[in-house]
């Protein structure tokens, strides 16, 4: 994770730094993120077929040596801006079946009635990584060079890789499905999404948002920085200002638990666009930089409780499907998002662009709260407490009852 944050700041430094062109950037960055959404599917069903730490290990692998070979280029003085959309391709490519094979990963490391704890203490070791990835970025590329940054990314691989070997996950059990085609497998953790509102709804405005509110800030807002703020590396200093906020979120959630996790976790998140909106209209860093803060803060924990209902709501043997459609769709359209903010920008002004976006994805975050299921889905933790208090359940309407053969409940 801190090699991942390091890319993220040092692809948007090494463009803006090299060309200066924000069509250039979003090229770069929408060549990764469409690999990723194209193949995520896929890669749920395998991290469902297959032990998921080997899948891991595997595109551990695969990517230090991509961004290993990309240093080199870029220390020779060789790199050019279509190898790296090339590399970073490949890269999204893999990161495809990473991603759905560790969400199935982490609940398989713990008992069941840890599941929010275990999510809690990676978060927090994650959104560790999103504090010191940035300031590491920043200061490789303005200070050193980009190839040691890359290369630094390269290395951390290596290590996951290494560490990941010496994972021995447990099993969860489950109704486990007969041996089917992928497209019949597709088809069942499709059903699964389908069925629960809270699912589809916040999947489709997380989509919206990513594409108009995460994808600008990253192809616009280090210009933004470097021209409106002075120096590109204020952009470095945000996001690790959000890594401030996303740490202490993860620590809190150790502790925190409310009744209602996700309408909890969706207003928080509502902080983002506002952070964008605010740094598109000139504001004083120190209110941008409080802004941040608070957006990694409430991301912290949305995202903890997001994954503590899947794992507590979806079969553990579609989770991994289900957790592939979950950053499908929300990544859906961040392909999009990073190809048409360049050409925007200079059309209209990168202020502009990322003003409107920010202004619709707050519209978008606002409707994911409108399904009943999403407001009252509860914490199985404090629906026992309540059932042992005498207090009536507010178990939310499409999550199935406690006995179903089908579903993993608390």
């Amino acid at each position: 994770m801190i090699g991942d944050r390091v890319v993220v700041v040092a692809i948007a430094l090494f463009v803006t730094q090299t060309t200066g062109s924000a069509s250039d950037l979003s090229m770069v960055l929408a060549a990764q993120a469409l690999p990723l959404v194209a193949l995520l599917l896929f890669g749920g069903v395998w991290a469902d077929r297959l032990p998921r730490h080997r899948i891991m290990i595997a595109t551990d692998l695969v990517r230090a040596g991509l961004h290993l070979m990309l240093a080199a280029l870029i220390f020779a003085g060789e790199v050019q801006i279509w190898q790296l959309v090339v590399i970073e391709a490949v890269f999204g490519a893999a990161q495809a079946f990473f991603q759905p094979a560790y969400s199935g990963l982490v609940p398989q490391t713990v008992p069941e009635s840890m599941v929010q704890d275990a999510r809690a203490i990676t978060e927090t070791v994650e959104d560790l990584a999103f504090l010191i990835g940035p300031a590491i970025a920043t200061g490789l590329v303005l200070g050193v060079g980009a190839w040691e940054a890359f290369a630094f990314d390269a290395a951390t691989f290596v290590v996951s890789a290494l560490l990941l070997a010496g994972v021995r996950p447990r099993d969860r059990g489950g109704d486990e499905e007969p041996s089917q085609h992928v497209l019949a497998e597709l088809r069942s953790g499709w059903r699964e999404v389908r069925s629960r509102a809270w699912v589809w709804v916040s999947i489709t405005g997380f989509a919206v948002s990513v594409m108009c509110v995460y994808a600008p800030w990253y192809a616009l807002a280090p210009l933004i920085a470097r021209d409106d703020y002075g120096s590109a590396g204020v952009f470095g200093l945000l996001e690790s200002m959000a890594g401030v906020g996303a740490v202490i979120g993860a620590v809190l959630a150790l502790r925190w638990r409310p009744r209602y996790p996700l309408r909890t976790g969706l207003l928080l998140v509502l902080a983002w666009p506002v952070q964008d909106a605010t740094f598109a209209l000139g504001a004083p860093i120190a209110l941008v930089a409080v802004l941040a803060f608070a957006t990694g803060f409430g991301f912290s924990l949305m995202v903890i409780w997001w994954e503590t209902a899947l794992v507590r709501h979806i079969p553990a043997n579609l989770l991994s499907r289900v957790s592939s459609y979950d950053w499908m769709g929300s990544l859906a359209l961040l392909p999009l998002g990073y190809a048409i903010a360049g050409p925007l920008a200079n059309a209209l002004g990168a202020q502009h662009v990322l003003l409107v976006g920010s202004g619709i994805g707050l519209l978008m975050l606002g409707a994911t709260l409108v399904p009943r299921s999403t407001r009252e889905l509860t914490n199985p933790e404090e629906d026992l407490a309540s059932a042992e208090r005498g207090a009536p359940n507010d178990r939310a309407p499409d999550v199935p009852a406690v006995g179903s053969s089908s579903t993993l409940t608390s």
